[in-house]
């Protein structure tokens, strides 16, 4: 498997995503202010030119959530997915698609100051995603329960940016708590240290 990534981008969640698995993989910079991105070789592997993408063989997969849903299912043994049937399986695939239509909606909304009504926007509204999200952490450890998964990786990782690195919300007490479990584990170090030193 080869992840393409920069640091300090989004290619924090397939970092931290495969350090929990542990299965072999190499890393492919990907020199954004070069403009690697945009090469023909690199827009094969993902036509959006953004970071992360996976290559693994002949199969291509980009966009954070997918790269996750992708790992979890095809390390079963990592346990970080409830297997198809499972009653948390619904709501796994929920948090997976949370953070692209509800997250990045929210944040983009706060960055660029626009206003939508909360009806019309399919992410509601920035402090509805984020209240939502405390709802939730308010009554159990983890997304899912008491067990850490793939959807904590994605879910965790956003709050990581919203909160600690671009500043845009407060740090509630909950999500505190939260990010400490999330952040304490041995493959979020790992990742991190990567992120951090650029390679």
């Amino acid at each position: 498997m080869r992840l393409f990534w920069a640091p300090n981008t989004r290619s924090l969640r397939a970092l931290w995503m495969l350090e929990e698995i542990g299965a072999p993989y190499e890393r492919v910079l990907v020199d954004l202010k070069a403009g690697a991105q945009h090469r023909p070789d690199y827009h094969a592997i993902n036509p959006m030119e953004k970071v992360p993408a996976l290559q693994d063989g002949e199969a291509c997969v980009a966009e954070s959530g997918a790269i996750i849903a992708y790992l979890a299912e095809k390390f079963p043994e990592s346990e970080l997915a409830p297997p198809i049937g499972a009653p948390t399986r619904g709501r796994f695939l929920q948090w997976l698609f949370f953070s692209g239509s509800c997250i990045e909606g929210a944040i983009a909304e706060k960055f660029t100051k626009a206003q939508m009504p909360e009806h019309m926007a399919g992410f509601g509204s920035f402090d509805k995603v984020f209240n939502v999200l405390e709802e939730v952490l308010s009554s159990t450890p983890y997304l899912l329960g008491e067990k850490f998964s793939a959807a904590d990786v994605l879910i965790g990782a956003d709050l990581h940016f919203t909160i600690n690195v671009f500043k845009m919300l407060e740090p509630r007490p909950v999500f505190a708590a939260y990010l400490e479990r999330c952040q304490s584990r041995p493959a979020f170090l790992r990742a991190a240290k990567i992120n951090s030193d650029g390679v």
